[in-house]
């Protein structure tokens, strides 16, 4: 059986959403998030970003990658375990990232500025972890940008024991236009394949990285941006312009 009409079909639904996204770049669908993380680095701050499962990947995009913003940091729900007091079977399953009190704790382990952003992401934005992330931050007097699925999100049942979605919680909502499910491709009966969420939030993450260093550079601003470090001078560049923020930008 040939696989190549089902791939198209993904292709399609990639492409569709990333044209949206795309055209909500355009309009200044983002401004409002590039605003506050323009805002945070030109105050001395870091970008915190948090995403748990695949929406780690997010955190990722945003986090000490080339070409990417230096002043940005990525908490990781396995800092608990490498750098906190937990046992490493944390780390099986799905429990951690529902589990409300692993905040704290990741917290206790983030050195933060009173100008942080945090940059949160997950497709059902439901899940205790990432909600109490947005709280605590909100409850600490920083702003939380988010980054969901708006039609997943409202289809389901919060976990938080506040009641409250991402969505809810977050000053900047950008929803990553996938569907209920993730899932986008049928190609059985009951069967859904090719999610979406990871590809149109990466988008995200980059659209939001280029529009803050175009900012910065039209404001005749020199934007703090990581070379690769596998290009000559790049760890010079990188040390250099790393060495401005110290632990703060430390994942593990």
């Amino acid at each position: 059986m040939s696989t190549t009409q089902p791939q198209e079909q993904l292709a399609h639904e990639i492409r569709s959403r990333l044209d949206r996204l795309a055209e909500h770049v355009r309009e200044g669908g983002l401004d409002p998030a590039i605003d506050l993380l323009v805002a945070s680095i030109r105050e001395g701050g870091v970008l915190q970003a948090f995403g748990t499962g695949h929406s780690e990947a997010f955190a990722m995009e945003i986090a000490g990658r080339a070409g990417g913003l230096i002043p940005a940091h990525r908490i990781a729900l396995r800092n608990v375990v490498l750098r906190g007091s937990r046992d490493v079977e944390a780390l099986t399953g799905p429990d951690l990232e529902r589990d409300g009190s692993v905040v704290d704790e990741l917290l206790a382990l983030t050195e933060l500025h009173p100008a942080d952003v945090f940059l949160i992401a997950s497709n059902s934005g439901v899940n205790s972890s990432i909600v109490g992330m947005a709280l605590a931050a909100k409850e600490r007097g920083h702003k939380v940008v988010a980054v969901t699925s708006l039609e997943h999100t409202n289809a389901v049942t919060p976990k938080h024991p506040s009641g409250k979605r991402l969505a809810e919680v977050a000053d900047v909502v950008i929803d990553t236009l996938a569907p209920y499910g993730d899932a986008t491709v049928t190609v059985g009966e009951g069967i859904k394949v090719g999610a979406v969420s990871s590809i149109t939030a990466a988008y995200i993450a980059q659209a939001l990285t280029v529009g803050v260093v175009t900012r910065m550079l039209a404001d005749g601003e020199t934007p703090p941006v990581y070379v690769s470090a596998n290009v000559p001078g790049g760890d010079e560049h990188n040390d250099k312009l790393t060495a401005r923020y110290g632990g703060r930008i430390q994942s593990i």
